[in-house]
């Protein structure tokens, strides 16, 4: 952990901030390997339970069941209760706010998300959509493309019939991400949670980045 200004580094107050900040984002997570924080703001500012923001870098994270291969957010201003910390309780957020930066997703991490519970129904939407039929039986990032695989069926094993393979890309579109068939014209559209804007959709030395931004609720 660190912060915005050398001056806090002392103090106690601040520490516990950075602690309780620390533990409400684990709270909220089912994994958390990595994870450093940088507090910004005045000394003054957060007596009045104000923080100006907070950057954060996390790897190995398990949001929701989805796998995250690396988290860096920073978040707008936040209200912080002070009173429940310095009496040894946890820290109160009662107030929403804004974060934006980049989530990345690994190949295996995303086959792995995207074909068990409980999110295999977006891996067979993804499948139904681009290639006609499902479950989704495996996804991986191939240099600069997915490459989505249809689940072998024992009729189509018994007959020799390969399964069905498909190569795309992502492309941020109006705040949500498509994924558009690089041969055809088969395009299938991410459901996206209306507190969540993603700005940008690219795949990136093995993993696919999503840059954008989304509104926290307490």
């Amino acid at each position: 952990m660190s912060t915005g200004h050398d001056n806090f580094r002392s103090s106690p107050v601040l520490q516990l901030l950075a602690s309780g900040l620390q533990l409400w984002i684990r709270q909220q997570c089912q994994a958390v390997d990595g994870l450093e924080l940088q507090l910004h703001g005045s000394a003054f500012q957060l007596l009045r339970g104000r923080l100006e923001g907070v950057s954060l870098v996390a790897q190995g994270v398990v949001y929701q069941q989805l796998v995250f291969e690396r988290v860096e957010l920073t978040s707008t201003p936040i209200r912080v209760q002070m009173g429940g910390l310095l009496k040894g309780q946890g820290l109160q957020l009662h107030e929403p706010f804004q974060i934006r930066g980049v989530v990345a997703f690994s190949g295996e991490g995303l086959n792995r998300s995207l074909t068990s519970p409980p999110w295999g129904w977006l891996g067979d939407l993804l499948a139904e959509q681009l290639l006609g039929r499902s479950p989704l039986g495996s996804l991986r990032i191939a240099d600069d493309v997915f490459v989505l695989m249809v689940a072998r069926s024992d009729a189509r094993e018994a007959s020799g019939q390969e399964p069905l393979e498909l190569q795309a890309r992502p492309e941020a579109v109006n705040g949500s991400v498509e994924i558009r068939a690089i041969e055809g014209s088969a395009v299938a559209r991410l459901p996206m949670d209306p507190s969540i804007r993603i700005d940008e959709a690219r795949l990136s030395k093995g993993n696919l980045e999503l840059e954008g931004e989304a509104r926290v609720l307490p």
